[in-house]
């Protein structure tokens, strides 16, 4: 079990490790391959464009394929495009390696997660979930390291040694046991579970946040560049913000144990709100960087919560580990794809305000309805949404 967890935890930290690697790398991009903010954000938007891709097969094949040969598989994907990733100085390849890297992705979360839960005994699967979503978390951590990293050495080395962390992986899992498929109700009934109100709105509660993420991931390190940051700086910026929200995450999630899912989202609506107006106006880098440690701070609160919420949603629904997953993958799939890619393209045509005060109103419509649904809701138990 202690090798398993330690594999899985290894598999979601690299995952999320790459794909936090980008931020500080835009300007780079952006200067020598010369990117608009349309260009960029498709960039950082091909990762989260793959994942969503990747979500239903990744489940699908996890569940009737097995856990084990699905996440060989999502690490080979990761290990081969992070070489492309690393040599390419052709913006199209570039954004086709993210792409097939967000499948992989999806592919690793899909089946190391569903792999971990169905191994594990009934009384310790909440605390082993939490202890691999810390690892991953870490990863992020490291991801504007990394990238940081890359602006200094070089791209060719950095991604080099990812895809030899990989390769490292594969062995790894070929010589741990894998479990058999469990029985699944399949894509049909998954998909029937999507228009299931609790389950809508845990998608909407996961897609949101990643969804503001994604746009402060595309805006935030060109505007920071415009404003005389370097690499290492864009990296340094990301590196607290993530230290921020791995913090704030499972108090998050205590508190929703304790009081409520919907406690701590309601308060991280509140201030995301307020984040989305300050976020375009700072003139300086520093105080730019002070602004996204708040805003992420905001979007901490509402992770694990909504995670919480959408994994009781699908357990109460009938769907098997590897499927309630893929329902995570999806929605925050869908919320970055749309925040960077989006968000990037429409901060070209306007201002970065725009995209920031769409945002804000969409924080403040949504809690609204979570108030609204408080207040009509009857007495549950605190762990409840």
């Amino acid at each position: 079990m202690r090798r398993l967890f330690l594999l899985v935890s290894a598999v979601v930290f690299l995952d999320t490790m790459f794909f936090a690697a980008v931020a500080p790398l835009l300007p780079h991009y952006s200067d020598e391959l010369d990117l608009s903010k349309t260009a960029a954000g498709v960039l950082t938007a091909a990762y989260p464009a793959g994942t969503f891709a990747g979500s239903l097969p990744g489940g699908w094949l996890a569940a009737r394929w097995g856990v084990k040969p699905t996440l060989l598989c999502g690490l080979a994907m990761l290990g081969v495009t992070s070489l492309v990733f690393g040599f390419a100085n052709d913006i199209v390849l570039l954004d086709a390696a993210r792409f097939v890297q967000g499948v992989g992705g999806a592919f690793m979360w899909a089946s190391g997660m569903a792999w971990l839960v169905s191994a594990a005994p009934q009384e310790r699967r909440g605390e082993l979930i939490g202890s691999a979503l810390a690892a991953a978390i870490v990863g992020v951590l490291f991801g504007p390291v990394l990238g940081g990293a890359a602006t200094l050495v070089g791209p060719e080395v950095v991604f080099s040694a990812v895809g030899a962390a990989a390769a490292g992986l594969v062995a790894w899992a070929w010589r741990t046991p894998g479990v058999p498929p469990e029985p699944s109700p399949g894509l049909v009934a998954m998909l029937r579970a999507l228009k299931d109100r609790p389950v809508l709105a845990g998608f909407w509660l996961f897609t949101l946040p990643a969804l503001f993420a994604g746009v402060i991931e595309v805006l935030v390190p060109l505007r920071l560049d415009d404003l005389g940051a370097s690499g290492a700086a864009i990296g340094l910026i990301f590196l607290l913000t993530a230290a921020v929200e791995a913090v704030i995450s499972p108090v998050a999630g205590r508190v929703s144990d304790r009081r409520g899912r919907l406690v701590p989202i309601r308060v991280g609506l509140a201030c995301s709100m307020v984040m989305a107006v300050l976020l375009p106006l700072p003139g300086s880098a520093v105080l730019l960087g002070v602004t996204v440690l708040f805003a992420f701070a905001a979007l901490g609160g509402f992770w694990a919560p909504a995670m919480a919420m959408l994994s009781d949603a699908s357990e109460r629904a009938g769907l098997d580990q590897a499927l309630a997953f893929s329902i995570s993958n999806l929605a925050w799939a869908a919320g970055h794809l749309i925040g960077s890619g989006g968000g990037g393209a429409l901060a070209d045509a306007t201002v970065d305000a725009v995209p920031y005060g769409l945002l804000g109103l969409a924080c403040a419509a949504t809690l609204a309805g979570v108030i609204g649904r408080a207040r009509s809701a009857p007495a549950r138990s605190p762990a409840a949404p």
